[in-house]
């Protein structure tokens, strides 16, 4: 059975600590699963580790529906929640009903996630009012990366840590079942976290949130470069050019591949052949 967005907030409450990871694809997905994590997010993350992008700017809604449908079917415990990309819910409302619905119905993920404040309390209000569970993010939002100036810290400054905390409060008042806190100072991260009734999940916020969500690739040791709120629990940047390596050494060489890894005819087969 699925675990729920009730499960999650549970969780919370019993003071359990909420491992959430990215996915992208089926195999790395099904792992994620077996290793008992509660929470997989297809993030729009995937414009820079899964396609090369240098933001996730140029993720479309068609990118994520097609990655967002590949994990959950590959799944059948952890809740899936899907990002929805930039500007596919900032335009209008009723935008972001139609590309929400779009999600839920041709995935089949159990919640929606969206970047902004204040400003997008409305639009969850809404989401949620028709039926769909939305997960929050404030602080380092990268959709807005531009106007933020690039990959900053938020909430250092007290009228940027009061205008984070205020986003929350309105945030959960209005539907949000859990919120991302991303890149903000630890105090502010556990403060937000004391006032709100719902999780709070942390990425570069510090020990004191609900829970902790990582990009796969950087828990996996495949990122290019490793950001700061990162730690790599394998290299398999290492483990994986080792073995290409020696892939194409063997072709070349052809130690690669032997009988066992062939098939053959009998030999009278072999016999005819020869003689056509």
């Amino acid at each position: 059975m699925r675990i729920s967005i009730l499960d999650i907030q549970r969780m919370k409450a019993s003071g359990q600590p909420i491992a959430a990871i990215t996915a992208y694809d089926a195999p790395t997905a099904r792992l994620i699963e077996g290793a008992d994590a509660p929470l997989i997010l297809v993030g729009d993350s995937l414009g820079m580790v899964f396609q090369g992008q240098d933001t996730t700017i140029g993720v479309t809604l068609d990118d994520m529906i097609y990655h967002g449908r590949i994990v959950a079917h590959a799944t059948q415990r952890p809740l899936i929640v899907v990002d929805l990309p930039f500007m596919s819910y900032k335009i209008s409302v009723e935008q972001a009903l139609t590309a929400a619905a779009r999600v839920m119905r041709e995935t089949g993920a159990g919640a929606v996630k969206l970047e902004g404040g204040t400003e997008v309390a409305p639009t969850v209000q809404r989401i949620v009012e028709s039926g769909i569970p939305v997960m929050a993010h404030i602080g380092l939002i990268p959709q807005s990366f531009h106007q933020l100036g690039g990959w900053r810290i938020q909430g250092r400054k007290i009228d940027a840590a009061k205008q984070l905390l205020n986003a929350a409060l309105t945030l959960e008042a209005a539907g949000a079942f859990a919120i991302v806190l991303e890149s903000i100072p630890i105090t502010v991260a556990k403060i937000i976290t004391q006032k709100l009734s719902i999780p709070t999940i942390g990425i570069g916020a510090g020990i004191h949130c609900d829970g902790q969500i990582q990009v796969l690739h950087d828990v996996l040791g495949l990122s290019p470069r490793q950001p700061k709120h990162a730690k790599s629990f394998a290299d398999l940047k290492s483990a994986i050019h080792g073995a290409v390596a020696a892939y194409v050494e063997e072709v070349a060489s052809r130690a690669f591949p032997t009988a066992e890894h062939a098939t053959d005819v009998d030999e009278q087969t072999q016999a005819e052949l020869n003689e056509v």
